[in-house]
C-alpha cells in the first residue's frame, strides 16, 4: 500500500543492487586515490635517485673536479656538463664551486651567477630534494665535488623536470583507471546477476514480507496440535514442528535426508513417492496417525512436499472400548437367547412327560463345550475375552465358519490390558474367519489357542483357508496392504494394528506358517505382562481338571 503523493520505496533487490554498486565505486575510488598518491611518491623517489646517480657520474669527472678546484671557469666544464644533460635527458646539470657560483648551466647567461637554491652538498653530504629553481619545479640530486685529498671544491646539481614525473604518473594512472573501469563494469554486472538470483530465491518477496511470513509460520507451526512436516524438492527435511516430533517420536535436524530422518515406513514411502493423499492412516510404534500430504508450488517453482499429521490414537482407543462393550452386549444377548431356547425345550419335554428325553438333553448340554467354555467355570476366566469369543462365535457361525478353542487353551486370570488384547484377538479372528470363509476347505473352521504362562499370554490362531500367498508374506503386516479382494470394507489395518499393539507391550506377532496341507495360515502372538494370575483360580481349575485333586 502506498500513500498518495508519496513515492514508493525501491524493491529490495533494487536497493541491494544500488548499495553494492555504491560500495564498489567507493572502494575503487578510495583505492584508486591511494594508488595515485603512492605511485606519485614512488616515482618522485625514483626520479630523485636518478638525478642523484647522474650527479655522481658528473662529480666523478676529474677534469671538472680539477677546473672547479682551481676556480678556472673554462668552457670544458660547460661542454662536459651539457653533454651529460643531453645524453641523460635531465632538465639541467649545474656545476658550482664552493661559493655556489655556477660553472655550467643550460642557459649560458646564468654561468657565473650564484645558484638559485641552497647548495646543501657543500657540507660534504649528498642531498636529494624536490625544489623549484630558475627552470621550474624539479627533482634534484646534489653531490659534492671532492678533490683527491678529500676537500670539498664545489657541488654538482642535477634536476629532472616535475612535468616528466607528472606525465609518467598520468600514463600509469590511465592504465589503472582503465582497469578500475573494467572492474566497475564487471562488479555492476555481478551485482545485477546477484540481485536477480536473490529475487528468484525469495520468490519476489520483500524483507518485510519475509519477516511477516516467518512470524506467521512460527505462530502457526507451534500454535497448532497437528504435526507439520515439509521436505524440499531434493528430499531433505526443512520444517518439523513440535507436534510432529511428539507424534512420530523423533526430531531430525533441518537438511536431514528422508531416509535418515527415522520416519515410519508408510510416511517415508509417501514422501519419497511425492504422493498427494488425504486422510491416509499411518501406524507408528504407539500411535495411529491420519496423514494428509500434497505438493507445494508457487507459480512454476516446485517448493517441495508438505505433510500434516493428526493423532487418531485416542479415537481408536474409544472405538476399541466401544467394540468391547458391543461384544459383551452381543454375547449377553446371544447367551440370553440361547438359554431361553434351552429352557423352552426343557419345559416342553417335561410338560409332555418326556422325562428321559429331558435328562438326555441336559446331559448333552453338560457335555457341550460351548455351554460351559465361556462361563465362569470354563477355561477362559477373563470376562472381556469370554464376551468377545461368545460374540465372535455367533458371528462366525452366521458366516458358516466354526470358531473353536483348542484343547490346550487355559486363561485362569484376568487381563491387565483388556482393550489391547481384545483388539489383537478380535482382528486375528476376523482375518481368520474371512480367510476360512473364502477358502476351499469345507467345513470351514478357525481354531484359537489361549495359553497363560505366568503373566505371559500366548495366542495362536489357525484357519482352514488357502493360506497366505508367497508374494504377500513379506508385506503382510504393512500398512494398507491386503490380500482380500473384498472392496466393501477397509483392509490393510487389522494386522498392522495388531502387530503394533503387541510390540508396544514388549511382545510380537508373527506369521509362523503361510499355508499347510491340513490348514491355512498360522499366526502366533506373545504378550508379556498381560495376565494377572489368580492362585486360587488356578488351584480350583486344577482340582476340577485332575481326578482326585485337592478339594
Amino acid at each position: 500500500m502506498s500513500w498518495p503523493g508519496r513515492r514508493p520505496h525501491p524493491r529490495f533487490a533494487t536497493q541491494a543492487l544500488l548499495v553494492q554498486v555504491a560500495v564498489l565505486v567507493l572502494i575503487l575510488g578510495v583505492g584508486f586515490t591511494l594508488v595515485a598518491i603512492l605511485l606519485r611518491a614512488e616515482l618522485m623517489r625514483q626520479y630523485e635517485e636518478r638525478a642523484l646517480g647522474v650527479a655522481r657520474s658528473v662529480a666523478a669527472d676529474d677534469v671538472i673536479v680539477r677546473d672547479v678546484a682551481a676556480h678556472e671557469r673554462t668552457p670544458e666544464v660547460q661542454r662536459r656538463a651539457e653533454a651529460v644533460r643531453r645524453r641523460t635527458g635531465v632538465l639541467f646539470v649545474v656545476v658550482a664551486d664552493d661559493h655556489g657560483i655556477r660553472y655550467s648551466h643550460p642557459d649560458p647567461d646564468r654561468i657565473g651567477q650564484r645558484v638559485s637554491t641552497e647548495p646543501e652538498a657543500l657540507s660534504g653530504a649528498e642531498v636529494v630534494t624536490f625544489e623549484r629553481g630558475t627552470l621550474g619545479l624539479s627533482a634534484r640530486g646534489k653531490v659534492p665535488l671532492l678533490t683527491p685529498d678529500g676537500k670539498v671544491a664545489g657541488q654538482v646539481s642535477v634536476g629532472i623536470a616535475a612535468d616528466q614525473v607528472s606525465r609518467r604518473v598520468t600514463g600509469l594512472l590511465r592504465g589503472a583507471a582503465g582497469f578500475a573501469g573494467i572492474a566497475v563494469v564487471l562488479g555492476v554486472a555481478a551485482s545485477v546477476l546477484l540481485a536477480r538470483r536473490l529475487k528468484h530465491q525469495t520468490l519476489g518477496l520483500e524483507p518485510a514480507d519475509l519477516a511477516d511470513l516467518l512470524r506467521e509460520r512460527e505462530a502457526v507451526l507451534h500454535g497448532i496440535d497437528e504435526g507439520v512436516l515439509a521436505v524440499d524438492p531434493a528430499g531433505r527435511v526443512t520444517i518439523w514442528n513440535d507436534a510432529a516430533a511428539r507424534l512420530i517420536g523423533c526430531l531430525p535436524a533441518p537438511g536431514t535426508p528422508i531416509d535418515d530422518a527415522g520416519l515410519p515406513p508408510g510416511l517415508r514411502t509417501l514422501l519419497i513417492e511425492r504422493r498427494a493423499v488425504r486422510g491416509v492412516l499411518v501406524a507408528t510404534e504407539d500411535r495411529m496417525l491420519v496423514v494428509t500430504a500434497g505438493p507445494v508450488r508457487r507459480g512454476d517453482h516446485d517448493l517441495g512436499h508438505v505433510v500434516t499429521l493428526r493423532d487418531r490414537t485416542d479415537l481408536d482407543e474409544m472405538a476399541r472400548e466401544l467394540d468391547v462393550v458391543r461384544a459383551l452386549s452381543d454375547a449377553l444377548r446371544a447367551q440370553a437367547h440361547e438359554y431361553t431356547n434351552r429352557l423352552h425345550t426343557l419345559s416342553g419335554l417335561l410338560s409332555l412327560g418326556h422325562r428321559g428325553e429331558a435328562e438326555a438333553y441336559l446331559r448333552e448340554l453338560a457335555d457341550d463345550p460351548l455351554a460351559t467354555e465361556y462361563s465362569d467355570g470354563g477355561r477362559v476366566r477373563d470376562p472381556y475375552v469370554r464376551g468377545l469369543l461368545a460374540a465372535k462365535t455367533a458371528v462366525a457361525s452366521e458366516q458358516g465358519v466354526d470358531l473353536r478353542l483348542s484343547a490346550d487353551s487355559f486363561l485362569p486370570g484376568q487381563l491387565r490390558f483388556p482393550l489391547d488384547v481384545v483388539t489383537i484377538v478380535g482382528n486375528l479372528i476376523d482375518n481368520a474367519v474371512a480367510a476360512a470363509r473364502a477358502g476351499a476347505r469345507r467345513p470351514a473352521w478357525v481354531e484359537l489357542s489361549l495359553v497363560a504362562e505366568a503373566d505371559i499370554l500366548h495366542l495362536v490362531v489357525v484357519d482352514s483357508g488357502d493360506g497366505v500367498p508367497a508374494a504377500a508374506v513379506d508385506r503382510l503386516f504393512d500398512q494398507d496392504f491386503t490380500t482380500s479382494a473384498d472392496d466393501a470394507r477397509p483392509h490393510g489395518v487389522g494386522l498392522a494394528l495388531a502387530r503394533r499393539l503387541t510390540r508396544r507391550r514388549g511382545g510380537d506377532l508373527t506369521l509362523t506358517r503361510a499355508a499347510g496341507a491340513d490348514c491355512g495360515a498360522v499366526f502366533v502372538a506373545r504378550l508379556p505382562g498381560s495376565i494377572e494370575p489368580s492362585p486360587a483360580t488356578r488351584e480350583a481349575h486344577l482340582s476340577a481338571a485332575v481326578p482326585g485333586g485337592a478339594s
